[in-house]
């Protein structure tokens, strides 16, 4: 869709090295344009702008990007990918990059193992003690 919003990130002058850095991770990105200030670059179809403005603004986690795995070899990949040469874990699935962009790393299953009311409270709970998301432990506590 031509006029489709799409997400820009402000870097203070990473974003070229964040661009390439990203589609390194997701494997299926490219870069679109290029050049001392800005950054157009696609990851599994969806289009990105990184752009070099200064100091003045970081990133908080008011803004993350979602990750919904399909299994635990995926949570695992991701996690170590965005991690990898400086990022920081957090609590149940969330964590920064090297760039201080925050990510959640979920399995598709937790909608799900969320919705019944009967074993969200125990699943919700088991969430709370992990930092990197463990699908087992979820299914577990989940009674399954």
């Amino acid at each position: 869709m031509k006029n489709a919003p799409y997400p820009c990130f402000w870097f203070d002058n990473q974003a070229q090295e964040a661009a390439h850095f990203y589609i390194s991770v997701f494997k299926e990105g490219k870069i679109l344009s290029e050049n001392a200030f800005v950054v157009e670059f696609e990851i599994m179809g969806r289009k990105f702008m990184a752009m070099n403005g200064g100091p003045k603004f970081t990133f908080t986690e008011a803004t993350s990007m979602v990750i919904t795995c399909k299994d635990q070899t995926e949570i695992d990949y991701y996690w170590n990918a965005l991690l990898a040469h400086g990022g920081e874990e957090n609590k149940c699935g969330w964590l920064k990059d090297k760039y201080g962009l925050s990510w959640q790393i979920v399995p598709e299953q937790l909608g799900r193992l969320m919705s019944n009311p009967e074993t969200a409270p125990a699943v919700g709970q088991a969430l709370l003690t992990m930092v990197k998301l463990d699908i087992a432990a979820l299914e577990k506590a989940a009674g399954k």
